[in-house]
């Protein structure tokens, strides 16, 4: 968080603002995920990842962007609802329900109830990463992996869904007006959407604030006093991108006649250090960030047009991953440090747990 020491206002504003999030963080029934990435040589083994955050945070679900084994088992007996994410490579044999059930039967059904398998994601972001034969048959993969689910007598304890980037949007200001991409948003998103209804399945979503700074909307990103951005067609005015970005993601679903369905945050989150020059990437703002994202995960007030709602949320990440590819910020997303050290606190550790 910056403030200016010729705006004590804005001061006042974030130290009073900090104490009743730790508040409402130490009194409520918390509900956060975190996104365990393992791109680094320098992690601690699976099994201590899940005892830490069994006994030592209030994280109860945990999303990995693979089929480890070694993660899924880890986790048995812990009570944390664990995700996992099918590779974009293999969604086109997995519309072969033939396929799809032998996928089921040996990864998720050896682990199930032990470790209690929340969501399989069948692939991650596949419009934005994906070929068209993966595209195409992104669909017919969920279909025959949920199907697989109802015949194993797994459905619907475990849910079915996939993470979408931000680039589905064609547009997100103002929110009203908002629209999925043309071809993708009937060919693709339409029978997306009539899938999750039918299967009572969350449509999730990664907005992250964080992609859409620069130097004149620092206050919007990032959660700080600022007057505002009115939406000129329906006079709600926002007061951060989050709230944005989710009622753009809103008003493109309820544009296709699916604004019924649940959305869920499957990555969001700020990193704490970057390369030379990347002054946004602060300890201060990504602590700022995520202690607000955790609060709208759990407070019930929603967005200017999701008023009361809730939104199933996954911060990003739970580790910083040394071995990433790009610059330093992709490195440094994480909560903790490879000791377990948190990088900031968030208000995650358990009573007398923070280091």
């Amino acid at each position: 968080m910056k403030i200016s020491v010729t705006q004590p206002p804005y001061q006042i504003i974030f130290l009073i603002s900090t104490i009743i999030i730790i508040q409402h963080l130490t009194v409520g029934v918390i509900s956060i995920g975190v996104n365990y990435g393992t791109v680094a040589n320098n992690l601690p083994a699976a099994p201590q990842v899940a005892e830490f955050l069994k006994n030592k945070t209030i994280i109860d679900r945990v999303k990995i962007f693979d089929l480890n084994p070694d993660i899924i088992r880890a986790f048995s007996g812990t009570g944390i609802l664990l995700s996992i994410t099918i590779p974009n490579g293999d969604i086109p044999s997995l519309a072969n329900p033939r396929t799809a059930r032998r996928w089921v039967t040996t990864n998720i059904k050896p682990f199930y109830p032990l470790t209690k398998i929340h969501y399989i994601l069948v692939g991650s972001e596949v419009l934005h990463w994906g070929d068209q034969n993966m595209v195409s048959n992104l669909v017919p993969a969920m279909r025959a992996i949920n199907s697989a689910l109802v015949k194993e007598g797994l459905s619907p304890a475990i849910k079915v869904t996939t993470a979408h980037s931000l680039g589905i949007l064609l547009s997100s200001d103002p929110p009203s007006l908002a629209r999925f991409r043309p071809g993708w948003d009937r060919d693709v998103l339409a029978p997306v959407l009539l899938f999750h209804r039918q299967s009572k399945s969350p449509f999730m979503v990664n907005p992250y604030p964080y992609f859409s700074w620069n130097p004149n909307n620092t206050q919007f990103a990032l959660f700080e006093a600022n007057p505002g951005v009115r939406d000129r067609v329906t006079g709600k005015n926002y007061t951060n991108v989050y709230d944005l970005l989710l009622d753009a993601v809103y008003s493109s679903m309820k544009r296709l006649g699916f604004g019924d369905v649940e959305i869920a945050v499957g990555e969001v989150g700020w990193p704490s250090q970057g390369d030379p020059g990347m002054y946004q990437c602060t300890v201060e703002n990504a602590r700022w960030h995520n202690l607000n994202v955790l609060r709208k995960a759990s407070s019930g007030v929603g967005t200017p047009l999701m008023p009361g709602r809730l939104f199933e949320t996954y911060i990003f990440a739970l580790f910083n991953e040394n071995l990433k590819p790009g610059a330093a910020d992709e490195r440094n997303f994480g909560l903790f440090r490879p000791d377990f050290s948190p990088v900031y606190d968030i208000g995650i550790m358990r009573p007398g747990q923070v280091h």
